[in-house]
């Protein structure tokens, strides 16, 4: 029950953020809490420390963040575009991210160190570009939500998971899918081709 609970509530959130609605945050406080639930019984504990110690306070400054930027027409937050060097940046802190915490989780005795640093390191840094308003986001969540997709598939064989939070996953991989081309042309109408410093 709190599978397919968490997995409504985590659909709803993803979708409400891919228009640019405020309201994404909490449908995403009221998932995280109940995904991290979910993560525990499965043994990924990268998941339970990343929503319980960063996706719930995240959602709770996003809220704050994106209320300065709506648009008054629209009702959706302004949408920008990263610079080539934030994009170099960024990939050599995530690649940097998931090498060091692998060896946490493994320490750990956590299942699938690597590919669940890769999930919970990436999924940080999503969550980073996306209170920040930047595109780019979707294609971190686009690789996110295929290695979750992986993992869930793991926890569904090894009988510790509904098959709710697998299809939660696979539909969030379809809506990053879609709502990267859509917030592609917002930023490229509403930020003309220019990108915004980071700290913008």
């Amino acid at each position: 029950a709190i599978g397919i609970i968490a997995s409504l509530t985590g659909v709803t959130c993803v979708i409400l953020c891919g228009k640019g609605k405020l309201s994404n945050y909490i449908f995403g406080a009221v998932n995280v809490v109940l995904y991290a639930v979910v993560a525990w019984n499965a043994k990924y504990y990268g998941d339970v420390m990343l929503n319980l110690l960063y996706y719930l306070p995240a959602n709770i400054i996003g809220w704050f963040v994106w209320k300065k930027y709506l648009d008054s027409e629209t009702g959706e937050v302004i949408k920008k575009r990263m610079t080539i060097r934030q994009d170099i940046v960024v990939t050599v802190i995530c690649i940097a991210g998931i090498i060091g915490y692998s060896w946490i989780l493994k320490a750990l005795g956590g299942n699938l160190p690597l590919i669940d640093s890769m999930s919970t390191v990436l999924s940080v840094v999503a969550q980073i570009l996306m209170i920040k308003r930047f595109t780019e986001q979707w294609i971190v969540w686009i690789i996110v939500d295929a290695v979750s997709v992986v993992m869930w598939i793991a926890a569904y064989f090894n009988g510790t998971e509904s098959i709710a939070v697998l299809l939660m996953w696979i539909i969030f991989l379809l809506n990053a899918i879609i709502m990267y081309v859509k917030w592609y042309r917002d930023s490229a109408e509403t930020m003309r081709y220019e990108a915004e410093p980071m700290g913008a």
